[in-house]
Formats: structure tokens, C-alpha cells, sequence
């Protein structure tokens, strides 16, 4: 089974229907009802995406959106180690997604999948950008 981690940035495609990247962003998220893939978030990542769409759609719509996410994603830990990873790791230039490549690593995750790729260039694990993703891992 394969373990993929999903930045703030996808679930913003998706809830926002930001194109060009929500049609990729829509299939890597469905990829949760495939039993090859276990599809990860964080906490973090959820309120990043519960923000951007409150602004779009209202708060009724956006806490609905979330409901819908958490029903079909694993929550990463993301917590005191996480944090103090993200924190001291002198490659980490954006404390956001330090936080969430330590979930992901944490959480034994094979995979990010983001549209900042290069936000990740400390990673020891493969990030990709959602198009990527679905032709060279899902194919």
C-alpha cells in the first residue's frame, strides 16, 4: 500500500476548483477509496484549507467540505515532535511545510504531493506535484 501526503495547496484546489490544477488535485484526493493507497493530511493542512474556503463559500459550506475530507483522509500526527523537527532542521526555510513533511515522514508516508515542490527541497521522501503524481506513481 502506498502512503501519500496532501499539502494544504491540493485540498485548496480541490475545494476552491482551482484550475488548472483541480482536475489532478480531484483524482489524487479519490484516490482515498483505492485500497493501493492510504491518503494523508494533517491538521494543519485541513484549517489552511477550511480558511481559504470560508473565504470562497461561507462557513456552512466550508465546515460541510471539511466533514467530506475527513470522512475519506487519514490525519498525519502533528504534534510536539513535528514541530521541534520542523523547528531545528537548519533546511527547513518554511516552518509551515517543515511541519508537514515531518508529519508525512512521521506517519511513514512515500509521497507529498504539493504544487510548491520546491517548498520540500530538504525532503528525503518523493514530492510531486499532482499531475506528476498520477502519471509517473498511479499510472
Amino acid at each position: 500500500m502506498k502512503k501519500i501526503f496532501l499539502d494544504a495547496n491540493i485540498l485548496v484546489s480541490v475545494i476552491n476548483r482551482e484550475y488548472p490544477v483541480f482536475p489532478f488535485a480531484a483524482r489524487v484526493i479519490s484516490l482515498a477509496d483505492n485500497n493501493k493507497f492510504k491518503v494523508y493530511t494533517s491538521a494543519t493542512c485541513l484549517a489552511i484549507a477550511f480558511y481559504f474556503a470560508e473565504k470562497k463559500r461561507g462557513s456552512i459550506e466550508a465546515k460541510k467540505l471539511m466533514e467530506l475530507l475527513v470522512q475519506k483522509l487519514w490525519i498525519a500526527d502533528c504534534g510536539e515532535a513535528e514541530v521541534k523537527a520542523a523547528a531545528t532542521n537548519k533546511k527547513v526555510l518554511d516552518f509551515e511545510d517543515g511541519i508537514e513533511y515531518y508529519a508525512a515522514f512521521n506517519a511513514g508516508c512515500g509521497y507529498i504531493v504539493t504544487e510548491d515542490v520546491a517548498d520540500f527541497h530538504f525532503a528525503d521522501i518523493q514530492v510531486m506535484k499532482a499531475e506528476d503524481f498520477l502519471r509517473k506513481v498511479v499510472v
